[in-house]
């Protein structure tokens, strides 16, 4: 079995993907963790969706593939360099809002909100304020989360924060939770009904 071959990537990701090469951004979610995000989306008919870190709609597209007709996703990102190739690309699905701010800024103004589906793929909600993400977690809702194993861009105190948050996870028993040692390092967290 081969997890690289015979994927059908997004319409949009090629040319996503040439425009993030020549920005130098390097922090995309791979393919991998785009087919996740793609499968675990398409088990949320009728879902909200947030993703945390838009980058330059890597993520936002696979999310996007997955999605029925009847979804939504909010996509949040500080950088709009980055937001600008997502926009640019994603715009024109009508299921897609762009919130173009803090990440713990939105999260915090999101509070009283549900979310069947969440991907944090920046500090925000990860790293930065984990109990706001989890209080927009639905029952039955699944939060992903990647780049769990050590990157050779990671600084050295990036390490620490790491394991503070996988250690953190061991201690909630109210989640059912899956630590994964594929791709960048998954953890797939899913709130009881």
């Amino acid at each position: 079995m081969n997890d690289l071959q015979n994927i059908k990537p997004p319409v949009a990701l090629d040319a996503i993907l040439e425009e993030t090469a020549s920005l130098g951004f390097t922090m995309s979610s791979d393919i991998q963790t785009g087919c996740l995000l793609r499968t675990l989306a398409a088990t949320k008919p009728q879902g909200r969706f947030l993703e945390l870190g838009t980058g330059t709609g890597c993520g936002t597209a696979w999310i996007l593939d997955g999605m029925d007709a009847h979804s939504t996703l909010a996509t949040v990102d500080i950088n709009p360099d980055t937001t600008a190739v997502a926009q640019k690309y994603l715009a024109t699905d009508k299921r897609v809002t762009f919130h173009l701010t803090d990440g713990v800024e939105f999260l915090q103004s999101a509070q009283g909100k549900t979310y069947d589906f969440i991907f944090a793929d920046t500090w925000a909600g990860k790293y930065d304020r984990f109990d706001l993400v989890l209080n927009l977690l639905n029952g039955g809702g699944i939060l992903v989360f990647d780049d769990m194993l050590p990157q050779a861009s990671w600084p050295e105190d990036h390490f620490p924060k790491v394991a503070n948050l996988l250690s953190s996870l061991d201690a909630m028993t109210d989640y059912k939770i899956v630590k994964m040692n594929w791709s960048t390092g998954i953890v797939i967290i899913t709130k009881g009904a």
